[in-house]
């Protein structure tokens, strides 16, 4: 009978998908208690939100709470806004409020860390985007940290988490709310290899992120990372992404000399690295930055 508290950071600015994301949590088969808290950040309504989620739940053994986040602005503060008052959970878990669980991901995962171990969870997903579903797997039953290192993972994704209490939370320093995700499993990973699901038990979608083109936080973010493990720059596979993405960020922001440093930075760590080339012709403007993201989405990628 296991307990499972899930948090759902939300501006508030898209309800419906809102509402469909705590619907699919709610909806999952589990005999335990399971507790929905909708974080708003932002300054965002939070008796609106509240009142167009009334009905979720019955009160008991299934609840919706909607509370401001009263930690540092941002996704990450507003995710342990909400780990804050599920402390009586025994797990906890995300998901992101244009996400959806599909059916099966709750129990499917209790399941991987009552037979593996460990204390942190993720699964594979499904991206939608532009109209094309595209699944994301791993191919594993655990991910390591030099996994997470060789590559970002894009499966092992937010809205897939679910942990122990004591397991590592969110570091509210994020720039920009960037990579706080993939900088926790990396944490989470180092402490014990994270028990994968390889089926696609979350539909991310990508159309409608707050994020995908803030590329000054993103740089920022990426810079962050470099700084937090430096093992992302010993890997050349893992260097190699990472100073692809900055080339691409940067040419994004016409930044061309900067672009062209990182790109150069790529392609000697690792001559194959596709990020560079892609980032040279948006610096040379044979492209635009949207363009590639968009081709790349329809195909489940990301930069």
């Amino acid at each position: 009978m296991t307990s499972v508290g899930v948090v759902v950071p939300t501006r508030g600015d898209r309800p419906v998908l809102l509402r469909q994301a705590v619907e699919s949590v709610l909806g999952q088969a589990h005999w335990g208690t399971l507790t929905v808290v909708v974080v708003v950040d932002g300054g965002g309504p939070v008796a609106q939100i509240a009142a167009g989620l009334a009905g979720l739940g019955d009160g008991a053994r299934r609840r919706v709470l909607v509370l401001p986040n009263t930690r540092t602005p941002g996704l990450p503060g507003a995710r342990n806004t909400g780990l804050d008052a599920l402390d009586a959970a025994d797990l906890a878990a995300f998901c992101d409020d244009d996400d959806l669980w599909l059916p099966g991901k709750l129990a499917a995962q209790l399941r991987a860390l009552r037979r593996g171990g460990g204390e942190f969870a993720s699964c594979g997903i499904e991206v939608e985007h532009g109209g094309h579903r595209v699944p994301r797997l791993a191919g594993t039953s655990t991910v390591s940290a030099a996994d997470l290192v060789r590559s970002r993972m894009v499966m092992v994704h937010s809205s897939t988490f679910l942990f122990e209490r004591g397991a590592p939370r969110p570091d509210e320093s994020a720039p920009g709310g960037q990579n706080e995700d993939w900088d926790l499993a990396l944490r989470a990973a180092k402490r014990h290899p994270i028990t994968y699901v390889d089926r696609p038990l979350v539909r991310v979608r990508w159309g409608s992120s707050h994020y995908a083109a803030r590329w000054a936080d993103r740089i920022a973010g990426l810079d962050w990372m470099l700084a937090r493990h430096p093992e992302l720059a010993v890997d050349p596979r893992g260097a190699a992404r990472v100073y692809g993405q900055l080339a691409f960020g940067h040419a994004a922001l016409g930044h061309r000399r900067a672009a062209l440093r990182w790109a150069a930075r790529a392609l000697a760590s690792r001559p194959a690295e596709p990020r560079a080339p892609i980032a040279l012709a948006v610096a040379a403007g044979l492209v635009s930055a949207p363009a590639v993201l968009s081709r790349l989405h329809d195909r489940g990628h990301g930069i």
